[in-house]
């Protein structure tokens, strides 16, 4: 599916219409490397989360489960500019107890962010492929993250941090729950 020539091929037609050179020193070797970051960058289009949270342990485990501060760095849909930030996760088990090891949450993070993307349906997609593949009775996910559209373009304002939530199941029925959850992210080590 990813197209590597056809990037390269992108990549230089811009440089052009910008009014550079792309055979100057600087420049030759750019439409390749742009392309094989791209195939990093995006290489979350071709994964399936759902196989990421098929491995599990019936622990009987009831209580709140919260990973925080997981990193990631996305590609800003509009503008091709990157954001990052972290992204807090908690979920509360079904009757089973069904748990998942902690890094598959944050490959589910990894896997979402690694697309072209929206903050908002970033943790809406997060949040879905948990309470979907875990059946656990709630999931929470907030995400704190700074714009690159927002800093190096437009209304240039560094330091402006976008938050989101999804909340799924017991997180979004229960205030108390909710409250839990906000109260341990915020919480600081």
């Amino acid at each position: 599916m990813f197209d590597e020539q056809a990037i390269k091929q992108s990549v230089q037609n811009m440089l052009l219409a910008i009014g550079e050179d792309p055979d100057r020193e600087g420049l030759k070797e750019t439409p390749r490397r742009v392309a094989q970051m791209y195939a990093e960058l995006f290489s979350g289009m071709n994964q399936d989360p759902a196989e990421v949270l098929r491995v599990g342990y019936e622990l009987g485990h009831r209580e709140m489960v919260i990973i925080k501060d997981i990193p990631f760095y996305s590609m800003c849909e509009h503008h091709l500019l990157p954001f990052s930030g972290v992204v807090h996760i908690g979920y509360i088990p079904n009757i089973d107890g069904r748990v998942v090891g902690i890094s598959k949450l944050a490959r589910v993070v990894e896997i979402y962010a690694k697309r072209p993307q929206i903050q908002e349906r970033m943790a809406t997609q997060i949040a879905d492929a948990i309470i979907d593949g875990l059946k656990c009775d709630g999931v929470a996910v907030v995400i704190e993250a700074e714009h690159m559209c927002m800093v190096m373009r437009g209304i240039k304002k560094p330091g402006s941090r976008v938050i989101t939530s999804a909340l799924r199941g017991s997180f979004h029925k229960s205030p108390a729950a909710r409250a839990e959850f906000l109260s341990l992210i915020q919480h600081k080590s």
